[in-house]
């Protein structure tokens, strides 16, 4: 029945006059998306309106699934549209999708005409009150409530006549792209993938860094990550993966420092090869899913210790949630059962008995000192053999 749908956004109708940018941006996306289904679609924009319009046979469910990946939607209308061939056949057509859309009659309604075609030879509110009394005496068990209706009746009077009552929540958000680009620290786990999401939902586009450390971490492990990364580019679009192979350095630091003080030092390395790929790859900040005091290296002291060797803005979009919450959202984003495979990554291989939860900025220098003789070179090593590979989710 549906042959349209018509998209609405929310912030980007407050966006002045770049506007136009937001909007050719959301048109791009929901092309990208849709490109994921069945089916030849045209996406066009007119007049503070974008439009999705079917041409050929399609899967309705499905194309909706697909709309509801693109950041920036806040809404997906289905819509009926149909020439204007005067206020008589509107009426008939009004009729006809009431009792398609809406079977079951017993409810309240109101019409909210918009008349965006000003020659039309009626006002918008003279359309609502004419159309009002023609569904009551078409359908006597409904009846009109003007301040909360169970459904409205939207009209929209253009180049052609559509009409609508049903709006499918979207993600909200905006179009990705149109808030630069940062690099994801993305591991096996449930927190990277989530904050990966969280961030792209604002409009990053985002690259990401694995750390890999054969034959501690397996090959199914790193899979795991590239599977994750898939998922993620659902919403995100394509991930540009970097896999560094942090098997050395992760040794070195093991031999070399205090054991109660591994997990601080091995992330601050990270953090280190992550930011030089991202000012190589011309991203703005670095992401990373941790939380407060969630693990030993999450502690606020920790985490400053951990941001001391960046240069760049480190955003950590879960930096207040509860695991729970967490969790919630890699449900609703389809990473949580990929997440919770049982293959290690890197950090929880060489994780210490008793690791430090207020570190010393000054003894963690001091004891990195000890690193001196090997370290640039294995980190130089590590960016140079990196593997990268572009993630995106197939469907067909």
């Amino acid at each position: 029945m549906f042959k349209a749908f018509l998209i609405k956004y929310a912030e980007i109708g407050v966006k002045g006059k770049n506007r136009y940018l937001f909007e050719d941006a959301l048109v791009r996306q929901i092309r990208y998306a849709l490109k994921r289904c069945e089916g030849e679609f045209k996406v066009h924009k007119t007049q503070g309106r974008i439009y999705v319009e079917v041409l050929s046979d399609y899967d309705y469910e499905d194309t909706i699934t697909q709309l509801k990946t693109v950041f920036g939607i806040a809404g997906i209308c289905p819509v009926v549209h149909m020439e204007d061939e005067g206020f008589e056949q509107l009426s008939q057509d009004i009729l006809a999708y009431i009792e398609k859309v809406h079977p079951e009659k017993n409810m309240t309604f109101k019409v909210a005409a918009r008349r965006a075609r000003k020659n039309y030879p009626m006002e918008s509110m003279e359309i609502n009150g004419k159309l009002g009394g023609i569904i009551l005496d078409a359908f006597p068990e409904m009846n009109v409530d003007v301040h909360h209706p169970d459904i409205v009746i939207h009209i929209e009077i253009r180049e052609k006549i559509y009409i609508y009552s049903k709006v499918i929540p979207g993600p909200g958000g905006m179009p990705i792209g149109t808030a630069g680009s940062a690099m994801l620290l993305l591991s096996g786990g449930i927190d990277s993938p989530v904050a990966g999401y969280m961030i792209a939902k604002r409009g990053v586009s985002l690259e990401a860094t694995y750390f890999h450390a054969p034959p501690y971490t397996s090959e199914r492990a790193k899979e795991k990550v590239v599977d994750l990364a898939k998922l993620v580019s659902v919403y995100a679009g394509p991930i540009r993966l970097n896999i560094i192979n942090f098997t050395d350095i992760q040794m070195y630091i093991y031999e070399q420092c205090p054991h109660e003080e591994l997990t601080i030092i091995m992330r601050r390395y990270m953090m280190k090869i992550a930011e030089a790929v991202a000012i190589e790859s011309n991203c703005i900040g670095l992401i990373t899913g941790e939380s407060i005091a969630q693990v030993a290296s999450q502690t606020l002291q920790s985490l400053a210790v951990t941001n001391e060797v960046c240069t760049l803005p480190v955003y950590r979009p879960l930096i207040g949630f509860d695991k729970q919450e967490i969790v919630e959202i890699s449900q609703k984003i389809d990473t949580y059962e990929t997440s919770i495979l049982p293959f290690e990554d890197c950090c929880t291989i060489f994780v210490a008995k008793h690791p430090v939860t207020k570190p010393s900025l000054k003894m963690i220098k001091l004891h990195e000192k000890d690193l001196e003789e090997k370290i640039e070179t294995l980190v130089e090593t590590a960016l140079k053999t990196r593997e990268v590979l572009l993630c995106k989710k197939d469907y067909r």
